[in-house]
């Protein structure tokens, strides 16, 4: 469906001054190109001035064809003919013939005059290069990215590219070189209806009812080979074998067709197939997209010809769309008049970068479209990541022509110029940004119906072309014949006789339909007479029955503004007609297009061939742009407008209005005020809103509503959503609103259904609010505390507000922290581990709660209590080596100051042993360093000691904390042996107990130096007790003990001999004896 409104796009229109018949048109660069009648004469005129002032003119070398303006490198391109033989020709710095400048330079592709003629200073003049091909070209198309040049040939497609080449200091010219061959055999030299496009890579062709787009890509690093070249091109036809069902299979050429009985020996179809005299092909409609269209049976083959320096890469074709049509003879349209027209690339860029530097390869476009048109149908594809149909346009008369731009669809028809709008915005807008479709944004959908705003009457239109905002149309009245005038002035005198002579009948009293002679009579007496008229004048006298205008487009903001006014008369009929939110839409999109546009308010200056001089001679003037800035207030106040539908809706789509209402940059405040009383739902508001509000209030928002407000959100959702009561008092917006009338409602909420836990929490929250503690404890004493937690968790926001780095505590934390930290703490653990709260989040609230409290070292106490207990309940093993880590710093600290303020922690060391398995139960020889009478903070240390003794923390991440940690006392050496030996660091370890501590030296060996440790048993802690009790000659008696325990595991382990090697020969063998001697017992019983 279209929708059809009347709007004004067309702004003025002025008559392009030509001297002459036009014969082809065309526009680029700011200029508008005008070819004879006669083919032989190019005039340029100034578009971007009134009037439109001449330019130049220049004659052509043969009478123009086809001519093309390519915007990168500011040249022509024309097909021309001369004595029957096709050229085709580039004409570069054509704007120095503006300057009375004649000299022209004409050469031959790739060759230059380089001889005393261009020495000096740089000669300023017209060059026309003339382009050789093997075939004779048929369409070209010109890259609007990096100024490339696509010659369609009927077997083949020949692409040059661009290349500024530097003559000498002072001057450098555009050249092309010849780098690829498309070869296309399925193409037939009677396909004169082919045309073809090219941007960015893509190339796109048209014969008469086929279109098929590829892309070039180029692999790095692969060698270019010729296999593709070198094979000769094998017959195919365009038409793939899967054309119609019930084909018949010609063992032959290999095709498949379905044929049709032809009584008149006719015989139609593409080339490729079999001569068949009494039949012929009907084809049949197909579309094939993505990599589906490979197998569309149009065999492609690559030929470069390029340098073999650049031939780096392997050059690939993808197919990205491949459609066919056949006839339709219920549009209307005839055989001959379905074919195929109007085939265009159209990039769209958002950056604000330049588009492409002259000779350079550009920059990649965000989208590229596809554009071909159907006598009555247009089709509108997105190729760019991606193929889809964005559009198809149903024409209410058979179009000649059409051209897409970044705003509109303009399309001829015999007499008529019409406008439709287009959807490359929305494709672009959703390609650019990644937050489109969702809660934080929103456009108008790609497949929303299309629409046509204005359709202007003109008389003969036979051209159409387009240059940013002005459209160029060709008119040619038809003038009637030397018979056609005679046959009209004869019928006239033959009525004015039958006129005459009826009267003299009536005048008389005679009927002369009464009487069947008279009637014969008056119908055949005057017939035969030679009737005299006027020698109608040449059409030379009557004037010329041609027209070239150029119509120019309202300013984007105009023709929103108008559209916008439009709109009302809408609203005024019915406030929620689709109709109204149609139009808005289209002029949403009209300002988001304007403002994609990277040269609206960043003017990019069009590369220029020459100097900067010759364009300010010239007159040449930069695209004036609306104002950034205003458009941007026209776009918000556009997602006002539309955020004010869909807030009124009970449909679908009514969840838009919160992303519409977000790009509006309205306040809360605002949008409440504009949906007042606007909706036609019982509580007076639309689901759309009620949507938006809901949201914005559960969201993290930093407006507060004031009392009257926020009381009239409580009215709202009392009456449309009572159940959210709950979560709208905790907001943080409602921070304002009266607790008498949010304690009201949530009475009456709770008399009409079951009381549930955040209702009743809410409840206790108001109350405190009103500084009723009664009513607090009446409200909280009515839940368990575990029922409580599940509550939190339900509603979040009873506890704090905000996110991210602004996190503040409400006001029944701040209780609850100082009379139930524990259901607190429990509370917070819950939120983190439901994904409600993130851990940095829960560390801010803390010290905020806390902030007020003086409390020890290394954090609040109620942070460290959290850590704890959520180290005990999570099972993120990212999250359990930050709080591993966390909580041993803290544990470091407070040992390192000794703060023993005497604050309570909620889980004691045995607790977190007994319940938390990453806590483990103390080693013997810890105790033995550090008992429990030690005069320091037992719980700390005892914690610490507990992490270290546990399966799970990594010592390695802690290195760096030790060094805070002195080993002057036992305390410290605990925590330092402990480290080592999960190190691996036994020697030294033994040896800074054997120093300080060697009553835990037995202990820590029959814990530590087991299985493959138990070497050291003899290998170092044997011979350093030998050592130490030789040098206190036997009077320690604590090394002397431990040297006996070591001696009995050492004769347990070694056999006699190896027990032998280890004594020591000082004369002290007494002292061994009785455990070699045990040791030799041991080993004769095995």
């Amino acid at each position: 469906m279209v929708h059809v409104y009347n709007c004004h796009p067309f702004a003025s229109q002025q008559i392009v001054p030509t001297e002459q018949e036009p014969g082809l048109v065309c526009c680029g660069g700011g200029a508008l190109f005008v070819v004879s009648a006669g083919g032989c004469k190019i005039e340029a005129f100034q578009l971007g001035e009134e009037g439109c002032p001449l330019i130049c003119r220049f004659a052509t070398m043969g009478t123009v064809q086809s001519i093309l303006h390519s915007e990168i490198g500011d040249y022509l391109v024309t097909i021309e003919e001369k004595n029957n033989a096709p050229y085709l020709r580039a004409y570069t710095n054509w704007r120095y013939q503006a300057a009375e400048k004649t000299r022209v330079g004409v050469r031959l592709l790739g060759h230059f005059l380089r001889g005393s003629s261009m020495r000096g200073a740089p000669k300023e003049q017209m060059e026309i290069i003339e382009i050789p091909l093997f075939e004779r070209p048929l369409c070209v198309a010109c890259c609007g990215v990096t100024g490339d040049l696509l010659v369609g040939c009927p077997k083949s497609l020949v692409l040059f590219s661009l290349k500024r080449q530097a003559l000498n200091d002072k001057l450098s010219i555009l050249d092309f070189e010849r780098c690829l061959i498309i070869h296309l055999p399925g193409l037939s030299p009677q396909q004169v209806g082919m045309d073809v496009a090219i941007c960015a890579g893509y190339i796109a062709m048209q014969t008469e009812l086929e279109v098929l787009v590829v892309k070039l890509e180029r692999l790095p690093g692969a060698a270019f080979t010729q296999k593709s070249a070198d094979k000769k091109p094998q017959d195919h036809s365009l038409v793939p074998q899967d054309m119609i069902t019930g084909a018949e299979h010609d063992n032959e050429t290999g095709c498949v067709y379905t044929v049709l009985y032809s009584p008149e020996g006719r015989r139609e179809g593409l080339a490729g197939h079999r001569d068949h005299d009494d039949f012929f092909i009907f084809p049949k409609h197909q579309e094939l997209l993505g990599d589906r269209a490979k197998d569309c049976g149009v065999k492609i083959s690559l030929e470069w010809t390029g340098m073999e320096s650049e031939a780096r890469g392997n050059l690939i074709i993808t197919y990205i769309l491949y459609r066919r049509f056949a006839p339709d003879f219920f549009q209307d349209c005839s055989v001959e008049e379905t074919h195929l027209h109007s085939l265009q690339f159209h990039p769209v860029f958002t950056s604000n970068q330049e588009v492409c530097v002259e000779g350079g390869r550009g920059v990649e476009p965000t989208c590229l479209f596809c554009f071909f048109s159907l006598p009555k149908t247009g089709y509108l594809y997105s190729v760019r990541g991606g193929v889809q149909m964005v559009s198809a346009y149903q024409y209410p008369e058979k179009a000649q022509q059409a051209v897409l731009s970044d705003l509109f669809l303009h399309i001829i028809t015999k007499n008529a110029l019409q406008c439709f709008s287009v959807r490359c915005a929305a494709v672009a807008a959703r390609a650019e940004d990644p937050y489109i479709d969702t809660t934080m944004k929103a456009c108008p959908p790609v497949t929303m119906e299309l629409c046509a705003l204005r359709i202007q009457q003109f008389i003969g239109l036979k051209a159409l072309c387009h240059y940013r905002h002005h459209v160029v149309l060709l008119t040619t009245a038809d003038v009637e014949t030397r018979e056609d005038t005679e046959r009209t002035a004869r019928r006239v005198i033959e009525y004015k006789d039958h006129k005459t002579l009826r009267g003299i009948f009536l005048a008389v009293g005679i009927e002369p339909s009464t009487t069947p002679a008279l009637k014969h009579f008056l119908a055949h007496s005057f017939l035969n007479r030679k009737s005299p008229f006027t020698k109608p004048q040449n059409p030379s006298e009557m004037g010329h029955g041609w027209n070239l205008y150029v119509v120019n487009t309202v300013p984007p903001l105009q023709l929103y503004n108008e559209m916008v006014e439009y709109s009302k008369t809408y609203e005024e009929t019915n406030p929620l007609s689709h109709s109204r939110l149609h139009l808005l839409s289209e002029a949403h999109l009209l300002l988001r297009a304007t403002l994609l546009d990277p040269r609206v308010g960043n003017p990019v200056e069009r590369p220029q061939t020459t100097g900067q001089n010759l364009a300010q001679a010239l007159g040449y003037n930069t695209t004036r742009t609306a104002d950034r800035q205003e458009l941007q207030q026209a776009f918000q106040e556009s997602c006002a407008q539309l955020g004010d539908c869909f807030s009124r809706f009970d449909k679908r789509d009514c969840h838009l209005a919160l992303p519409y209402y977000k790009m509006s940059g309205l306040s809360l405040t605002e949008v409440i005020s504009r949906n007042r009383g606007l909706s036609n739902s019982l509580c007076g508001y639309g689901k759309g809103f009620l949507f938006f509000l809901k949201h914005s209030l559960y969201e993290e928002t930093l407006e507060l509503l004031t009392e009257e407000t926020a009381n009239e959100v409580l009215d709202i959702f009392g009456v449309a959503e009572p159940s959210q009561l709950p979560h709208v008092i905790a907001s943080p917006s409602m921070a304002r609103a009266s607790p008498d009338c949010g304690l009201a409602h949530l009475e009456r909420l709770e008399s009409i259904g079951a009381p549930s836990v955040p209702l009743t929490l809410s409840k206790a929250a108001l109350a405190l609010r009103m500084a009723d503690l009664q009513l607090y404890r009446q409200h909280m004493d009515r839940h368990t505390e575990m029922l409580q937690v599940y509550g939190f968790i339900e509603e979040a926001k009873l506890l704090l507000h905000g996110r991210g780095d602004t996190v503040v505590p409400t006001l029944l934390a701040r209780h609850l922290r100082d009379n139930q930290d524990g259901l607190l703490v429990a509370a917070m653990v819950a939120l983190h581990e439901n994904d409600k709260v993130k851990l940095d989040e829960a560390d801010l609230f803390f010290q905020e709660l806390c902030g007020d409290v003086s409390g020890p070292q290394g954090g609040p106490q109620l942070l460290v209590d959290f850590w704890e207990a959520l180290l005990m309940a999570s099972s993120q093993e990212a999250v359990i080596q930050e709080l591993l880590f966390r909580l041993t710093a803290v544990y470091i600290d407070r040992v390192t100051r000794r703060d023993g303020r005497g604050f309570k922690p909620l889980k004691s060391a045995d607790d977190l042993i007994n319940w938390c398995s990453h806590y483990g139960v103390l080693y013997p020889w810890v105790s033995i360093l550090t008992p429990a009478h030690f005069n320091i903070i037992p719980e700390d240390l005892h914690k610490l000691q507990s992490l270290l003794c546990g399966p799970t923390l990594d010592v390695s991440s802690i290195l760096p904390l030790l060094e805070q940690l002195p080993d002057e006392d036992n305390a410290g050496l605990s925590v330092h042996v402990l480290c080592a030996t999960k190190l691996g660091h036994y020697e030294s370890s033994i040896e800074r107990l054997l120093d300080r501590c060697p009553q835990a030296i037995i202990p820590y060996a029959n814990h530590e130096l087991q299985n493959n440790n138990m070497a050291l048993w003899w290998q170092k802690l044997f011979p350093e007790l030998c050592e130490r009790t030789r040098a206190t000659q036997g009077e320690n008696t604590i090394l002397l003990a431990a040297l006996k325990e070591t001696l009995v595991v050492v004769a347990m382990e070694l056999n006699p001999l190896e027990l032998l090697d280890l004594l020591p020969d000082d004369g002290t063998v007494h002292f061994f004896l009785p455990h070699l001697l045990e040791c030799s017992q041991r080993n004769l019983m095995m």
